[in-house]
């Protein structure tokens, strides 16, 4: 184990129970959260919006990145054209201002789109844990089924709340049509 102690190396990523409808689904999503468990993740072959409510996901982080990121390039956009026309390079053309707001609206925008957008692009990547070209719920042979007709949900071994025995008996009275240990 080199180092590593034993209680904190986990050979099981979790347990994984299907679903035959997303009615189930949701419904399974709704009784986990509310036994207590926070690490786990539900997997459809097409949006199921109710799955939001159901699993209490309402994460804001990307929101607000983009929000800041935006924020960013509004003052950075106005602040680079007050800048260059007030101090780098001033340049009194027939009496105007040297720093004139509405001829600064332009860049500001485009600042302020640019920013906010890489800020949103970028956050949600490494939010979602990207880049990942592998995940381990894909060593369950039934996990196939996920990208066409079958329901699933995981739940994590790190899970504070997992318990092997308790959890697959958690899930089997969910309804599961079956129960899978995902290994990592």
């Amino acid at each position: 184990m080199s180092g590593h102690s034993v209680e904190h190396f986990h050979p099981l990523y979790g347990l994984m129970a299907e679903f035959e409808t997303p009615t189930d689904l949701v419904e399974a999503a709704r009784r986990t959260r509310e036994a207590g468990f926070k690490k786990f993740d539900a997997f459809t072959p097409y949006p199921i919006h109710e799955l939001d409510d159901a699993m209490d996901l309402h994460d804001n982080r990307v929101s607000l990145a983009t929000l800041i990121g935006g924020l960013c390039g509004c003052v950075g956009g106005f602040g680079l054209c007050s800048w260059v026309s007030g101090i780098a390079l001033p340049l009194n053309i027939a009496g105007r201002p040297l720093i004139s707001v509405p001829m600064f609206i332009p860049i500001t925008f485009e600042c302020t789109i640019l920013l906010g957008g890489l800020t949103a692009a970028i956050s949600m990547i490494l939010m979602n844990g990207l880049p990942a070209p592998y995940h381990p719920v894909f060593n369950v042979e039934r996990f196939a089924g996920a990208s066409r007709s079958k329901f699933f949900i995981c739940i994590e071994s790190e899970d504070p709340k997992f318990d092997r025995e308790r959890t697959a008996g958690f899930l089997a009275e969910l309804g599961a049509e079956e129960v899978s240990e995902v290994a990592r």
